[in-house]
């Protein structure tokens, strides 16, 4: 097979897309917002523009965030710099929004026919593409290759089930991968396997996610609402479909044959200790010392589903954005009450309430969640079998003893609320993850120093 037949197919699917889009943004109404865009048109003339024009393309929440840290040391290193923002999702260009500056562009991904991608480049005409992390397409890379626009992949990661799914598509990927300009790897193990699919990697940089700094506004007011409260708080961070299903049936007072037995660990218990699952009624909304319960899910459009399924088993819902400004301590919390984390870009002033926070996304086969942001807030994390998303992170973590994993949600519970009520483990976790951070950082450094001899290769005046 040949990339022609890839480009037919897409063209084949452009008005199953449009329905997709009408769908979704039924639910989420960015998806129906500038939807030619999509498909390479474009309402205005760009102005006139003097100094580089650098694309990024972020598809979603979590790269655009990444993408963040990269943007401001570009800017101190190209002052004349235009940023040309692409994501394919709503939250992602809601996010890249914070991240543009007067004269910078946004625009949805081009979909990936070869037409599409030419209209796209000839109407914003960049002097440098950078992917984040995983978004390579074939038609994107290969139109940019044959009209000599360089495109690099930033950030690069590459799990072992990216890879073997990436592998019965070969004849496809392949082409796409060795045509890039550059690759520079988060860990040596993305590196091996972005070569093996024809990558030339030029470097292994780290992840620029450590070089992020969590919202300081944020975090302090998360903080000082949990020096308020009367018992510590435990989150589930970024929870996704399924999980939170899974905790509720565990903490429902009414479940049947739910374990009996003594209480949670005390600050007393020696580090390290979690609670035994004879010491499950301390976890009980009814426990005369029972911690609080946040969730705060991953997708926006399922706030409302996981308010309802919170409800349905007899807890008591306070939602995020129903605080106000004195915060949950203001309205005051009954023993089954469940808080939910119900807005978007707060996850800092979220850490900073928890004293524990269960990795979302890690207790189903879906890869786990960010965990480094909740090191660069202190907040200790325990984390499920699935991290096959942050694979190195995840391991580097636990050896520097800023998170724990287990293999199942009940002993995710355990062990969040032994944290949480232990202070000397928590206090020795909160410093662990500072030094985890801390010891992670420079890759935002290493990444705009080969960006910047890539345009000087290229010729491209960055003045």
């Amino acid at each position: 097979m040949t990339r022609w037949l890839y480009s037919w197919l897409m063209w084949l699917a452009q008005p199953l897309l449009r329905r997709k889009l009408a769908r979704r943004s039924a639910q989420e109404p960015g998806y129906g917002q500038f939807v030619e865009e999509r498909f390479g048109r474009y309402d205005q003339a760009l102005p006139a523009h003097h100094g580089p024009t650098i694309w990024i393309h972020a598809v979603s929440l979590g790269e655009t965030r990444a993408a963040a840290v990269l943007v401001a040391a570009l800017r101190q290193q190209l002052p004349q710099m235009r940023l040309l923002l692409t994501h394919g999702t709503a939250t992602g260009r809601a996010e890249g929004l914070k991240l543009l500056g007067k004269g910078d562009l946004q625009a949805w991904q081009p979909w990936d026919t070869p037409a599409v991608v030419r209209r796209f480049l000839a109407h914003f005409k960049p002097d440098l593409g950078i992917l984040m992390e995983t978004e390579v397409w074939p038609n994107l890379v290969a139109v940019c290759e044959y009209l000599g626009v360089p495109l690099v992949l930033v950030n690069a990661r590459l799990s072992d089930k990216s890879l073997r799914k990436t592998q019965c598509l070969a004849w496809l990927a392949r082409p796409a991968y060795a045509a890039l300009a550059a690759v520079w790897a988060q860990t040596p193990q993305d590196a091996q396997r972005l070569q093996s699919l024809g990558a030339k990697v030029n470097g292994v940089f780290g992840n620029l996610k450590f070089d992020a700094a969590p919202n300081a506004g944020q975090l302090a007011q998360g903080r000082a609402w949990r020096a308020q409260l009367a018992r510590p708080v435990v989150m589930f961070a970024s929870s996704r479909e399924g999980e939170e299903l899974a905790l509720l049936e565990i903490l429902s007072p009414t479940r049947p044959n739910r374990p009996k037995g003594g209480p949670p660990a005390k600050a007393s218990d020696p580090v390290g200790a979690v609670p035994s699952p004879r010491g499950f009624d301390g976890l009980a909304p009814a426990n005369p010392e029972p911690v609080q319960w946040l969730i705060v899910p991953r997708h926006p459009q399922r706030f409302d589903a996981v308010a309802a399924l919170i409800e349905s088993h007899g807890f008591t819902v306070q939602r995020r954005s129903g605080w106000g400004h004195g915060g949950p301590v203001a309205l005051g919390s009954a023993p089954d009450t469940i808080w939910l984390g119900d807005s978007l870009g707060e996850m800092a002033l979220y850490y900073g309430l928890a004293d524990a926070a269960l990795l979302g996304g890690s207790f189903e086969p879906l890869g786990g969640q960010n965990l480094i942001e909740a090191a660069a807030c202190g907040c200790p994390v325990v984390m499920g079998p699935h991290t096959f998303n942050f694979a190195e992170a995840a391991e580097q973590s636990l050896a520097a003893g800023a998170a724990q994993r287990v293999q199942e949600l009940t002993q995710g519970v355990f062990a969040a609320c032994g944290i949480a009520l232990n202070q000397a483990l928590y206090q020795t976790m909160v410093q662990a993850s500072a030094d985890f951070s801390g010891q992670n950082r420079g890759a935002v450094e290493r990444t705009v120093q080969a960006v910047l001899q890539l345009l000087d290769q290229q010729g491209v005046d960055s003045v």
